[in-house]
């Protein structure tokens, strides 16, 4: 029998896909909230994980990958006044989003499990978390949107930006599923399923944007 969801715990999962290689691996579907998960035994280990993200090409100097970043960024600040406390959650090895949302007048601290791992920066609130191609990284989605939940203030914003497919029939073909260390995948309607268990309005303004804000 599958394992439950990894994020709604529902018992109502089957095997969406088997991959035979480059390594065997196994992708589960939740017919609850929608979301996609590998199982524990197919993840590779964090030393590998972190050598990983090393290997990603994140020049500040990169336009292609400023215009990318972008994407969250302008959703996260046309809602958002100028001056207002924001938390880079998963900033990576280099945190260009931290540096770009400074510039655009905001007042920020990062924080990555490997590489900006700041416990202080997690125990405080903001006015604004911003989550850039991070949580298809989630071993455990549950857990972490309830520390995101946490250190949102109320009224604050939360900005996702992660691979989300509308059709799982497409999910054998789909680049994103390729890389190893995207283990947790998500559809629109999961989002949905987020807003409703965390009472949290959701707009979805661009393709793998998710924008949620918490009651005041």
């Amino acid at each position: 029998m599958p394992e439950a969801c990894r994020l709604c715990a529902s018992q109502d999962c089957h095997l969406l896909f088997e991959q035979a290689k480059p390594a065997r691996r196994e992708y589960l579907h939740c017919r609850g909230c929608g979301m996609v998960w590998v199982p524990e035994q197919f993840l590779i280990s964090p030393r590998l994980e972190r050598e990983r993200y090393l290997q990603h090409n994140n020049d500040p100097r990169d336009e292609g990958y400023r215009r990318f970043l972008s994407r969250l960024l302008d959703e996260i600040a046309s809602r958002t006044p100028t001056g207002a406390e924001g938390l880079d959650y998963g900033s990576g090895p280099t945190p260009v989003l931290t540096g770009m949302l400074q510039q655009a007048g905001f007042v920020m601290r990062k924080y990555d499990l490997y590489f900006h791992r700041d416990e202080s920066a997690l125990d405080r609130a903001y006015d604004f978390i911003a989550c850039c191609e991070t949580a298809e990284h989630f071993r455990n989605p549950r857990a972490e949107l309830d520390g995101l939940d946490a250190m949102l203030s109320p009224g604050g914003l939360l900005g996702i930006m992660t691979g989300m497919l509308e059709d799982w029939g497409e999910f054998e073909r789909w680049h994103y599923r390729r890389d190893d260390t995207h283990i947790s995948f998500y559809a629109p309607r999961t989002m949905q399923w987020i807003a409703r268990k965390y009472g949290w309005g959701v707009e979805l303004p661009r393709p793998n944007v998710a924008i949620f804000r918490k009651p005041c």
